[in-house]
């Protein structure tokens, strides 16, 4: 959950280079074992399971790929940043969250985004949106899938671990939302205006340095 002066403060910085956008080749033994080596024995399990979610997620539907990838994540467990991490306000990349085995909203988030582009579901299908979750009086972040653009969104959360279409979820009032490429910011819900490329958000940019195992970051509380 994020304060207001955080949403500022990113809205503020915006501009952020392209993602990866389609699959790429995963080498299951380097990552399985680095993330081994890091995080320790239950991280390689983890890693086993993300990857057997990839396996069996290949030929299902999107909706199916939401629906596994979605409960596949939501097994984590939430904890925030500054405990985690020792940061305010750190964006773990997906390998880190797996490793880990959780994280914030954020970390949630990025994890299905990336583990949905990676079984085919086009970029343009997927935005990570900022949200104020009302229940809580509290900044928070989803994931939300469009079948098209001008679909009602889907939105996978960690709070209400069902997916639903944006326009039952009338505890989350949107406030921007982005992928690799594009930047909106909603003006209703489940809907946006354009305002410009994503290529400026500078937790973005340092996440696309970490999407690998080469700059694992050791988390400051051991949760296993």
């Amino acid at each position: 959950m994020k304060s207001l002066g955080h949403i500022v403060i990113v809205a503020c910085v915006l501009l952020v280079s392209s993602l990866y956008a389609s699959p790429t080749q995963l080498d299951k033994p380097k990552i399985t074992q680095a993330l081994k080596r890091q995080y320790g024995d239950r991280a390689e399990l983890r890693a086993n399971a993300w990857f057997k979610v990839l396996n069996e997620g290949a030929n299902l539907s999107e909706r199916e790929k939401l629906e596994k990838v979605n409960s596949f994540f939501n097994m984590f467990r939430f904890v925030d940043d500054t405990i985690l991490w020792g940061d305010s306000n750190y964006w773990a990349s997906p390998m880190e969250f797996i490793g880990v085995g959780g994280g914030d909203c954020e970390d949630f988030s990025i994890a299905k985004y990336f583990t949905l582009l990676q079984l085919g579901i086009p970029e343009e299908k997927l935005r990570i949106t900022m949200v104020k979750a009302t229940s809580l009086n509290q900044y928070h972040m989803v994931l939300a899938y469009y079948d098209k653009p001008s679909s009602i969104p889907l939105v996978l959360d960690n709070l209400d671990k069902k997916i639903k279409p944006a326009t039952k979820r009338n505890d989350l009032l949107p406030v921007y939302s982005f992928n690799g490429t594009q930047l909106w910011l909603n003006k209703e819900k489940g809907r946006g205006e354009l305002a410009g490329s994503s290529s400026r958000l500078e937790k973005w940019t340092d996440l696309k340095h970490r999407l690998g195992v080469k700059r694992l970051r050791k988390p400051k509380l051991k949760m296993e």
